[in-house]
């Protein structure tokens, strides 16, 4: 998903702003499908600060959006059902963006350009790796000058020492409920992406895309995750109370299907700030983390601020810095 409205906060809202931009570029017409400029629409409660203060990030920006009233919403998206106390943002340049397709042409692009694309797993980091090599469980070494880490949930068993309390593997469960048959009010031209605060667990979800169904997943954080031995199964708690929402907000899916579903993980720092950063001992080591669910979308910001950094220039975010990340979490970004 492409938000252009980041809650209320004016440093990644700039950097999403300025990721759709680096993603169309990219995409340049030859990848079509890759984005779906649906519209993005943030529901809050009337008096909400954060949709208060996400308008101020938007219009310090550039961001083009709009003020919608409940009723406005009823009109336009006859599908959503939501009270007279309710208000939203509607940012008409935001959209969905398919990740695994977007990643797999990244990839594909990097290799054309020069780049060696290899599928390994490594060890934990030790020290004198940074000098002799990355060493893997088949036993190879991975030589080179600069080590780069973004490997999400990864990371705390990568460098268990320096991050194995400062990121934070959670458990996120996403479901993809059927459309009733012949309905098209839920596909991407009828249907915005969406994210609703105003219920506690703050629901969003996407149209029905690729024929998939229609999407949606709670951003509460879920339990502690491990990545590679956690259970993958939806649990039925966790369905139904996506159920009991639907039925309020999405009342024509009160009884649709469960038709798809699958866990992955967010991995947060303690505020939710990215952790861009050198490793403390060793200079040639850079972390590039704490991304959560945010960190494809501003894939291409990231990377631009990042290769800045690794070559000298430019001016760090302190917001970014491992330093800034504690070890009890106190979420600040969402």
């Amino acid at each position: 998903i492409i938000r252009m409205a980041y809650g209320a906060d004016e440093l990644y809202t700039r950097l999403s702003f300025r990721a759709l931009a680096l993603w169309l570029k990219f995409f340049d017409g030859e990848r079509p499908g890759l984005f779906y400029r649906t519209g993005a629409l943030f529901l809050a409660p009337a008096q909400d600060k954060v949709l208060r203060d996400s308008r101020a990030a938007l219009r310090k920006v550039g961001v083009p959006f709009e003020e919608l009233a409940a009723a406005a919403v009823r009109r336009r998206y006859p599908r959503i059902a939501v009270g007279d106390d309710v208000k939203a943002i509607f940012e008409p340049g935001s959209g969905a963006l398919m990740a695994r397709q977007a990643v797999e042409a990244v990839a594909e692009a990097a290799v054309r350009a020069g780049a060696e694309y290899r599928l390994a797993a490594v060890e934990p980091f030790q020290g004198r790796d940074a000098a002799e090599g990355l060493r893997t469980p088949a036993g190879e070494r991975i030589v080179a000058g600069t080590y780069v880490f973004a490997c999400g949930p990864w990371l705390p068993k990568v460098f268990p020492a320096l991050l194995g309390r400062r990121i934070f593997p959670t458990r996120q469960e996403v479901m993809f409920f059927g459309a009733p048959a012949g309905d098209g009010g839920f596909g991407p031209e009828a249907l915005p992406v969406w994210l609703d605060r105003t219920h506690e667990d703050m629901p969003y979800g996407f149209p029905d895309l690729e024929r998939r169904g229609f999407k949606m997943a709670f951003d509460r954080h879920g339990e502690a995750f491990d990545p590679d031995g956690g259970s993958r199964l939806v649990e039925l708690a966790s369905v139904e109370n996506a159920r009991r929402y639907l039925a309020e907000r999405f009342p024509a899916l009160a009884a649709a299907p469960l038709i798809e579903s699958r866990v992955c993980q967010y991995e947060n720092t303690s505020s939710g700030d990215f952790l861009i950063d050198r490793h403390p001992e060793f200079s040639n080591v850079w972390i590039v983390g704490g991304g959560s669910g945010h960190g494809f979308k501003h894939g291409p910001a990231v990377a631009e601020y990042f290769v800045e950094r690794l070559n000298g220039r430019g001016q760090a975010e302190p917001r970014f810095g491992l330093q800034t990340k504690d070890e009890v979490q106190n979420r600040r970004v969402f």
